[in-house]
């Protein structure tokens, strides 16, 4: 397949800016590719699709403040967003300037704080700071790290609503947005309705927003992703398909760490790193349904929609919520889909 099978026309004004008003106040479809259901619903009514013996697996990573703007030695502005901290003083970053960046360049960040530049890693500099940690310096210079289609400046309010309720594991850079439909309510009613839920970890990186580079789609190669799998959740997902139950992945992170874990019929635990490259004609063999929001034209993500649901369905899934004004991406709605089946 090329990557213009994968493109669409999407009005602007269906990108969300913001996020609704209260978390949860989203449209949601329930697609059935088996039934060829596409009906529309409201989150709210979301675990009243939820069986007795699923289990629901989240993305429970922290976006870092990871957007820093400075002045080089030279004067010229710019703009760092880092990728992932490797210790308290050197990190990975994408690095944004008007002008070419060389080693000799220092960064001034405030008064008192610099980063120097230490050579290159495939598409990202090594990058290290004088003073202090990396965790701290974001913590106190740093913005969110809002998606390049949202038109605007981070707020005070995004370092709330771009972040799940459940995140606790730093090193993101864009948020597993799926998670962040859930609210506190959503965790008692789990509880109250006795269904099953666990964690996995997978940071995000910046690579989920590149666009792809080639036409001919064997020719792509995918960004790398850290992720973590705990011997709990390896349990719970052994004892679900023993019940019969369906693994139900929120969000495209978690069906891609589950999928990269999956080895010789058990799922492999641990910290682990994924290329993984999941678009139509992949055989799944973890994840039964999905919950996610829309995904970009000509994207990874699109693709791996694709092939869950089907490549010709997912296209009458897009022109559908178009048609009904749902919103896209981040701040967007969102769909839960049961996984096709030959």
């Amino acid at each position: 397949m090329r990557i213009d099978d994968f493109d669409y026309e999407l009005p602007e004004r269906l990108i969300a800016q913001f996020p609704p008003k209260e978390r949860g106040d989203s449209k949601l479809l329930i697609i059935n590719p088996i039934l060829k259901l596409i009906q529309g619903d409201k989150f709210r009514n979301f675990l009243k699709h939820i069986n007795p013996d699923d289990l629901i697996i989240f993305n429970d990573t922290k976006v870092l403040k990871a957007r820093l703007f400075g002045r080089k030695d030279t004067g010229g502005k710019i703009e760092i967003l880092v990728e992932r901290i490797i210790n308290d003083k050197n990190a990975l970053a994408m690095i944004r300037s008007s002008k070419k960046i060389t080693e000799k360049n220092i960064i001034q960040l405030s008064n008192e704080i610099t980063i120097n530049i230490n050579g290159r890693e495939s598409n990202l500099y090594k990058i290290q700071l004088n003073t202090g940690s990396f965790y701290e310096v974001l913590e106190s210079l740093g913005h969110i790290p809002l998606p390049p289609y949202i038109n605007r400046e981070d707020s005070v309010d995004d370092e709330n609503r771009y972040q799940t309720i459940f995140a606790r594991e730093s090193g993101a850079v864009a948020a597993p947005t799926a998670g962040l439909h859930f609210s506190e309510k959503d965790f008692e009613s789990l509880k109250v309705r006795n269904i099953n839920h666990t964690f996995i970890t997978l940071h995000v990186g910046s690579g989920t927003f590149q666009p792809i580079k080639v036409d001919d789609l064997e020719h792509h190669v995918m960004h790398k992703e850290l992720y973590f799998i705990s011997e709990k959740t390896k349990e719970l997902i052994m004892m679900t398909k023993k019940k019969g139950g369906r693994v139900i992945a929120i969000g495209t992170t978690v069906l891609r760490a589950l999928e990269s874990a999956f080895d010789n019929n058990t799922i492999r635990v641990g910290h682990q790193e994924t290329k993984i490259f999941i678009k139509p004609g992949y055989k799944f063999k973890v994840v039964d349904a999905l919950f996610t929001n829309f995904h970009l034209p000509r994207s990874t993500l699109l693709m791996l929609v694709s092939a869950f649901a089907g490549y010709e369905f997912t296209k009458k899934i897009y022109d559908h919520a178009i048609l009904n004004q749902y919103r896209f991406f981040s701040y967007g709605d969102a769909m839960f889909i049961e996984q096709k089946t030959e």
